[in-house]
């Protein structure tokens, strides 16, 4: 029985449906469409897969007069894209309609070997997990006699998911042997749906996790990304710490699973770091985030900074008789590690310089735990600049301590900080930290040519705009005067 939220998905497709049982083909919704239909019923936005017994030309045909626009770059591997108006949402909606296919690869490429099938069944097989390999007929006389369609579910997928388990619909080894990713995409799937991976997965997994040496840096990065922004993630990356999968792309990650010190009793350094990315929540979960010049926040940057926040403490790991363990510098060694690894996985210079900055600031909040002076609140929202909510959000969820009142204390502090950065924001346009006097004016006022004497004073500027906020064009000038004088009498 097809549960009824699948009503509105099959009332949009049934036109589609109409040209394709015309034709003489037959029509399913597939994979991760039915799969997401199954579990989620608050969901709306679902990706309309579909797979034919059509061939490309044929698929192009019944779209003819239907569809607003084609696309055919994925025509060589069976897939045709349209986009289709839809008055419900006033947008428009991407189909992509897929023959079905048995594809084959070889050994050292992920390029597969595309042939087409003329069964559903050849084609779910060929998919990566059970709980994916599920398609729902639209074309069939039950579903045009007014029943219900047919789910088709050849490896019992629908089961798993209700009993939250992970398998491939063929042998493990096969499926990742095809395409090596896909034991990096288990991960996901373990967090995204709670689900236990069977125990010929997780073996074939540590049996091959060095089959991912074939697999792009960028399909990787995507991969991870996808999983840095499920709900809760942790899960995934104890699967890739555990399996081994993390040492072929991010061997830092393993390597902060430290031994507890049995002296000092110091928790494991990843197992925190697993906590801080939990704790980072999206936006509408973050309720104290300081407005600033952006408004938004990027979720999926500050769940990487917290997973790499720690990255460079075992390479500073250290004792002092009377302090324990200590990590003196963790946050620049870790900074210059993160761009290294994010770099090797080609993530874009923008990411990479967002979350190595963060890793670099993460302790920025604790240096200043005599108390926040302006000149301090000035320099702290200078340093993070357009960071500044990324920067607060990771600081606060950097705190996983069981101690109920060191982390009331932290969250007073933190608190105190956003209200401060507000009251100066509304005082001094802190979004636009800058002297209040630029390199024009100051070159006038002066007398002076443009050079190495300019930027001297605009960073002596810099300086009294920290320190002092916004003193007023008379004063500024005056300032900028006697350090002048005070400069030229020293040479």
């Amino acid at each position: 029985m097809v549960p009824d939220r699948f009503a509105p998905v099959l009332r949009e497709l049934a036109p589609l449906t109409e040209r394709f049982r015309v034709a003489g083909h037959c029509l399913y919704l597939v994979g991760g469409t039915v799969r997401d239909l199954l579990v989620d019923s608050d969901r709306a936005d679902f990706d309309l897969d579909l797979t034919t017994d059509a061939r490309p030309d044929q698929i192009k045909a019944c779209l003819d007069g239907w569809a607003d626009s084609v696309w055919n770059q994925g025509e060589k591997f069976g897939t045709i894209g349209a986009n289709k108006f839809n008055p419900e949402t006033g947008e428009q909606r991407p189909y992509e309609i897929t023959t079905f296919r048995a594809e084959s690869y070889t050994d050292d490429s992920r390029k597969p070997h595309v042939v087409f099938a003329d069964e559903i069944e050849t084609d779910l097989s060929r998919r990566d997990f059970t709980v994916n390999a599920m398609a729902l007929e639209l074309t069939g006389d039950s579903a045009w006699g007014g029943g219900s369609p047919i789910l088709v579910d050849p490896f019992d997928g629908a089961l798993d998911l209700a009993n939250r388990k992970l398998r491939t619909p063929m042998g493990p080894d096969v499926s990742f042997s095809d395409d090596p990713l896909r034991m990096l995409r288990a991960a996901r799937f373990i967090a995204r749906y709670q689900l236990q991976p069977s125990d010929e997965l997780v073996a074939a997994v540590k049996a091959m996790a060095d089959r991912l040496e074939i697999v792009s840096a960028e399909r990787i990065r995507d991969e991870l990304d996808k999983l840095m922004v499920v709900d809760h993630p942790s899960p995934g990356l104890w699967f890739l710490i555990e399996t081994g999968l993390a040492d072929h792309f991010f061997p830092e990650l393993p390597a902060m699973r430290l031994e507890h010190d049995p002296i000092h009793r110091h928790k494991d350094v990843l197992t925190h770091s697993l906590a801080v990315v939990e704790n980072v929540r999206p936006l509408n979960e973050n309720p104290a985030i300081v407005s600033g010049e952006r408004p938004e926040f990027d979720f999926r940057l500050t769940r990487l900074a917290a997973l790499f926040h720690d990255i460079g403490k075992p390479r500073t790991r250290g004792f002092l008789e009377g302090k324990g363990t200590t990590f003196h510098h963790h946050d620049a060694v870790g900074a210059r590690m993160t761009k290294k690894r994010l770099s090797a996985l080609r993530y874009s210079n923008d990411d990479v310089a967002a979350v190595t900055e963060l890793v670099a600031l993460h302790l920025r909040f604790h240096t200043y735990s005599m108390g926040w002076s302006d000149s301090a609140v000035r320099r702290y929202v200078r340093d993070a600049g357009p960071l500044l909510q990324e920067l607060n959000v990771l600081t606060r969820c950097d705190c996983t301590t069981r101690n109920a009142k060191k982390a009331a204390r932290l969250s007073r502090r933190m608190d105190e900080l956003e209200e401060r950065i507000v009251e100066l924001a509304a005082q001094e346009e802190l979004a636009a930290l800058r002297p209040e006097m630029d390199g024009n004016e100051v070159i006038t006022h002066l007398g002076i040519a443009p050079g190495r004497d300019v930027g001297e004073a605009m960073k002596f500027l810099m300086e009294v705009r920290l320190e002092d906020g916004l003193i007023g064009d008379q004063a500024v000038r005056t300032r900028l005067d006697v350090w002048w004088r005070e400069r030229n009498s020293d040479s």
